[in-house]
């Protein structure tokens, strides 16, 4: 397989892995300090990592919850500190590499963690001094490996975005062998999380023609995947393109997300038991269907696009086609399926006119579009 340079170094294939030495290097890590999860770690796959590095890491933190939060960060960084580490090695899903970019911040800088999101004003108080970071996704969704973003939830309750070029991760090794025992549900929970950066990336209205071709690629390879990757786990031709999509949706997202991941982050931040993927799968058709009335959708033609990166014979089918994906994959398709009581609606509203995909989405989206939107989804 070939070297993407493209945000970031990346490593993609089956077998990767073994470059992580020579990535250490080149990143001028020496003292690593691995970042992962009580899961990723009972498969063995830290086994492995250290073999490919041919040394111990300084320190190992296995801790990371489902939602990355500003106390796991304090954890994690303690420990970071003690060992005298020079950098970090991510392992795991997406939880575990925002929670290694949130490390790297707050190693680096000290402070409180909201100091450096981005809402609050964060983004140039994040410096060069950084610690360096290596990503190795477990997961074929959230693309963090290639993303300048970490979410975190703050200790009082916001689920925010911390936002860097220096976030970006060193280098990325992506080994679809990786992502072979991931679990059915988890496969198509991350994999619709992939599907909804390609698409909403995609609608986003900024002019970047790189991003759009990568996210519609990215859809391509996803869409035509998801299934057989949740039904056929040892398929691995489907690991791959899903792997590959994953990460091409992160590149895209560059460019920005929408509405989709602005209520995904506020009803997650809300309850961070609920999965940020299936959010995404659940919101994702009534978005679709607001953001149809774009200057940007109706002039560039984007929804046919998207159709046809989707293998779609209308538009008009796609909302209907997400809906019908995401409930043969096996995720719930609404919100009442989750759960998620009426009550929290006002709250998930606060919560996303505050958040940074807020602000990319190509309509302005006003709470009473947010209301009616969060109704579509119940």
């Amino acid at each position: 397989m070939g070297l993407i340079n493209y945000v970031t170094r990346v490593q993609f294939g089956f077998g990767e892995l073994a470059t992580l030495k020579d990535e250490l290097a080149l990143a001028g890590i020496h003292r690593p300090f691995v970042v992962t999860d009580k899961g990723v770690r009972a498969l063995g796959i830290i086994d492995k990592m250290k073999q490919a590095m041919g040394k111990e890491p300084v320190g190992i933190y296995d801790e990371t919850p489902g939602n990355p939060n500003e106390a796991a960060v304090r954890a994690a960084t303690g420990l970071f500190k003690q060992t005298e580490a020079d950098g970090i090695v991510a392992v795991g899903g997406g939880s575990a590499l925002d929670l290694a970019k949130a490390v790297a911040i707050l190693a680096a800088h000290g402070g409180a963690l909201k100091t450096y999101a981005l809402i609050e004003g964060g983004l140039d108080k994040i410096t060069p001094e950084t610690f360096p970071t290596i990503a190795i996704p477990t997961t074929s969704g959230t693309g963090s490996e290639v993303g300048r973003a970490a979410i975190v939830i703050l200790d009082d309750g916001r689920k925010v975005g911390l936002l860097s070029p220096y976030l970006i991760p060193k280098a990325a090794i992506v080994d679809p062998d990786l992502t072979m025992s991931l679990p059915p549900m988890l496969t198509a929970a991350t994999g619709m999380d992939a599907i909804s950066h390609c698409i909403e990336t995609y609608l986003a209205p900024s002019f970047n023609p790189p991003a759009d071709g990568i996210a519609l690629e990215g859809l391509r390879r996803s869409w035509a995947s998801i299934r057989q990757a949740t039904e056929n786990p040892n398929d691995r031709q489907a690991r791959a393109n899903m792997a590959i999509a994953a990460t091409m949706g992160a590149m895209a997202f560059q460019k920005g997300l929408g509405c989709v991941h602005s209520l995904s982050h506020a009803l997650g931040g809300i309850n961070p038991k609920l999965h940020h993927g299936t959010l995404n799968a659940v919101f994702m058709p009534a978005v679709v269907r607001f953001n149809r009335a774009a200057p940007t959708s109706i002039a560039e033609n984007k929804y046919d696009h998207l159709a046809n990166a989707m293998g779609l014979a209308s538009s008009d089918d796609i909302e209907t086609a997400i809906t019908k994906m995401t409930a043969e994959i096996g995720l719930p398709t609404s919100l009442s399926q989750m759960g998620v009581s009426r009550d929290v609606f006002d709250h998930v509203i606060t919560g996303a006119l505050a958040d940074h995909s807020h602000k990319t989405n190509p309509i302005d989206a006003s709470a009473a579009d947010y209301a009616a939107m969060l109704d579509a989804s119940y």
